[in-house]
């Protein structure tokens, strides 16, 4: 069992990126508005931006505790989570007080954006002077996505 771990590392590694086109295909029936090409690439950017200064909420458990708490923030969630009752209640959350949210097509790019080698289903990006300006960026773009009816 031990020599199989290390052959399944290497084929996760081997495996070919799936382009943003080819991440379409696994979205769940939920993921709506989902951001652009553009966007997704704006929004991990300003991730590993707010990872390197530690004003991220990462994980479904986390992220309900601080919206409940009333933090302020870009919610961006993974479109290819399964089954979609373990994040469904976010987006209401998030419509209920006001706060912009956007799903993007892969929990492993989300993860990996993160600094994590594990898949994460959301996270939430908290403003700072350091990154103010990807931030407000990617704020006011996520603000203007339609919400679903």
């Amino acid at each position: 069992m031990a020599r199989e771990k290390p052959e399944a590392a290497a084929e996760a590694e081997a495996a070919p990126e799936l382009s943003y086109r080819e991440q379409l295909d696994f979205l769940n029936p939920i993921a709506q508005p989902l951001a652009s090409r553009k966007l997704t690439r704006k929004l991990l950017k300003c991730i590993r931006k707010a990872t390197k200064h530690k004003q991220l909420r990462r994980g479904v458990k986390e992220v309900q505790k601080f919206i409940n708490k009333g933090e302020k923030g870009i919610t961006v969630l993974a479109g290819d989570t399964l089954p979609i009752d373990v994040y469904c209640h976010i987006p209401i959350m998030c419509e209920d007080r006001s706060l912009p949210y956007a799903y993007v097509p892969s929990k492993t790019d989300l993860g990996a954006a993160a600094g994590s080698k594990r898949p994460t289903c959301v996270i939430m990006i908290k403003p700072h002077e350091e990154y103010q300006e990807a931030y407000d960026e990617c704020l006011e773009e996520v603000s203007a996505l339609p919400l679903p009816l």
